[in-house]
């Protein structure tokens, strides 16, 4: 058994990954790597990116620098959190404010000193991409649609870091990351529409609030159409391999999305389709095996060689 004291040193551990998103991190890392093994780097060895020790640090800056912005975004969202997610900021809250800001600098910190080890422009890219997730949070996140875009932008922005790293950036890397952006934007708008009320509370200008939850859906819609734009360049122009078959599962799963859209109007509903695109973009993170799924194969027999 725990002792009391133990008890509420776990519950703090636990209410800090909370707080930072532990459970989203390790899927960025995943997508990442795959980004890198399927679409950045196909011509080196799987093992070879793998064991390559600058990404690895890289990698691991991009999950250190996501995790701060996480939590200065839960700084500066806590009155709204406590309306729009009572449950979870009731758990947030069991780590003081204070301790929030002293992890958060200590994060930063650590992402530009891995940086400036890999290269002068890791440097400088981990640095401005801090400076934008904390501008984000503290200025731009209550402007009208502003604060959707470049919430979609920063959620994309942590895989130019492997561009960077490569120092390629192709056509089919931006046909993958306007597919992407488009999710997140949709994403975004939707989770307007399900925070309506600690929004109007804590006097965010958003798309429901200013202008109603039919013009939200209209956007939304536009958006979802302009999802066919990438996805036919991914499909009928480069060469994605298998994962046409997630492309085109998504406009399906899409078209059943506006449906419900449409007829949705709780915050229950919009919690729902919230997570359906939460779902389209991590089976998106593994869907990039299907690029090339012999890199798996042999993967595997050279393991069992060794």
């Amino acid at each position: 058994m725990l002792s009391r004291k133990n008890k509420i040193i776990v519950m703090k551990f636990i209410s800090l990954f909370s707080v930072v998103r532990g459970y989203n991190i390790p899927i960025i890392v995943i997508a990442q790597y795959l980004s890198a093994i399927f679409i950045l780097a196909p011509e080196k060895r799987a093992l070879a990116i793998l064991l390559d020790f600058d990404l690895f640090i890289i990698v691991l800056a991009s999950s250190l620098a996501i995790a701060s912005g996480y939590i200065i975004n839960n700084f500066y969202d806590s009155k709204k959190d406590l309306i729009n997610r009572p449950t979870k900021s009731m758990l947030d809250r069991l780590v003081s404010q204070k301790t929030k800001l002293n992890v958060y600098f200590t994060l930063n910190f650590i992402v530009v000193f891995l940086a400036i080890f890999v290269s002068w422009r890791a440097f400088l890219y981990f640095s401005v991409y801090i400076f934008l997730i904390w501008y984000y949070s503290h200025r731009i996140k209550k402007q009208l649609f502003l604060g959707n875009l470049m919430s979609a932008f920063l959620s994309v922005l942590p895989f130019f870091a492997v561009f960077l790293y490569y120092k390629n950036l192709y056509e089919v890397i931006l046909g993958h990351a306007v597919f992407l952006f488009l999710l997140l934007l949709i994403r975004e708008l939707v989770k307007d529409l399900e925070n309506i009320k600690g929004d109007l509370a804590n006097d965010y200008r958003t798309i429901p609030i200013v202008y109603g939850e039919e013009v939200s859906k209209k956007i939304i819609t536009m958006l979802s159409i302009c999802t066919i734009i990438p996805v036919y360049i991914l499909i009928e122009v480069f060469d994605v391999g298998y994962m046409d078959i997630y492309f085109y599962t998504c406009l399906i799963i899409l078209i059943f999305f506006q449906l419900s859209l449409w007829k949705s109007n709780t915050k229950e509903q919009y919690l729902l389709l919230h997570n359906v695109l939460k779902l389209l973009i991590v089976a998106g993170v593994f869907s990039i095996i299907l690029i090339n799924p012999s890199v798996l194969w042999h993967g595997k027999k050279l393991l069992q060689s060794i």
